[in-house]
């Protein structure tokens, strides 16, 4: 699954540049829909990401891409590399992880497709 997001002046730390915690937000979104797309009707929450660092800063007015691809799928979660590029160079990637649950938060197998 491929997406964009526009950084608005908004989601600027004090000196400048793109908040962490709303790049962090936006990978996690991203994975988040990727596996809802992928399995439909499940109560997907994120359990993990492997790795956080920002390799290149960003200011106002980019247009961030994001990648997502499904990686492993177990009897319960399903793994998705989340790369994120400003034009052709990836400016932060990580694996994030989700768990299907019930109402309850327990964990449930994901449905045989």
């Amino acid at each position: 699954m491929e997406n964009h997001r526009l950084v608005l002046p908004e989601h600027m730390n004090q000196y400048g540049f793109l908040f962490g915690g709303y790049l962090l937000s936006w990978v996690d979104e991203m994975a988040w829909m990727a596996a809802s797309l992928d399995h439909p009707g499940c109560q997907l929450v994120t359990v993990a990401m492997n790795e956080v660092t920002f390799r290149k800063s960003v200011r106002h007015g980019a247009i961030l891409r994001f990648v997502s691809l499904k990686t492993r799928t177990g009897r319960t979660s399903v793994t998705y590399s989340v790369k994120v590029l400003r034009e052709e160079e990836v400016i932060f990637s990580t694996e994030v992880t989700l768990v299907h649950v019930d109402a309850e938060g327990r964990k449930q197998l994901l449905p045989s497709r």
